[in-house]
């Protein structure tokens, strides 16, 4: 049976987000769902794409309910084919050993996968996650700080996302149903 790759859209506070799914699993969520989003995926899966919504439709309810503040683990299947070999054991560690509301350092995490690499290769990695908000790149922090966020808009995304989950304190006009 040939492998495919199917597409869907949700409509979050932070935009229309893209989620793409193989038969394995989630494979991408792009923060922008727009055509050059789709061939960027499709092209860099190297699979034919297909009209598929029940595949996807379980990672785009989850998506759903963690912007309503209902969800806090996932609970999706993920297709890790977009990562290099080190790419997938940090984001694997990532994944599966940082929780809803807690985040970890970007040199915590090196040290947690194994890896050994620095916490800037760290940044990298988090940087080219295929998968964010599933794979939550945006609990990785500096020592000092937030540190970046190349999803959405940029950092102040990360402290939105960050504060949804109670991981950083809510300034008083902050409002669940606004975007940075």
């Amino acid at each position: 049976m040939t492998e495919t790759l199917a597409f869907g859209a949700v409509d979050t506070v932070l935009g229309r987000l893209l989620v793409a799914g193989t038969e394995t699993g989630v494979v991408s969520v792009d923060f922008r769902d727009t055509p050059a989003a789709r061939a960027r995926t499709a092209k860099a899966a190297g699979l034919p794409v297909v009209e598929a919504p029940d595949r996807v439709a379980p990672a785009l309810s989850a998506l759903r309910g963690y912007f309503a503040g209902d969800l806090k683990d996932f609970g999706v299947p993920i297709d890790w084919r977009l990562t290099s070999d080190a790419q997938r054991q940090v984001l694997t560690t990532l994944h599966e050993s940082v929780r809803y509301g807690r985040v970890v350092t970007y040199g915590e995490l090196g040290g947690r996968s194994g890896t050994g690499v620095h916490a800037q290769v760290i940044g990298q990695i988090m940087g080219s996650n295929p998968i964010p908000l599933i794979v939550p790149c945006h609990r990785v922090v500096a020592s000092n700080g937030l540190g970046g966020y190349s999803g959405g808009s940029g950092v102040e995304i990360k402290r939105w996302l960050l504060t949804l989950e109670g991981a950083v304190p809510a300034t008083l006009d902050w409002d669940i149903t606004r975007a940075p």
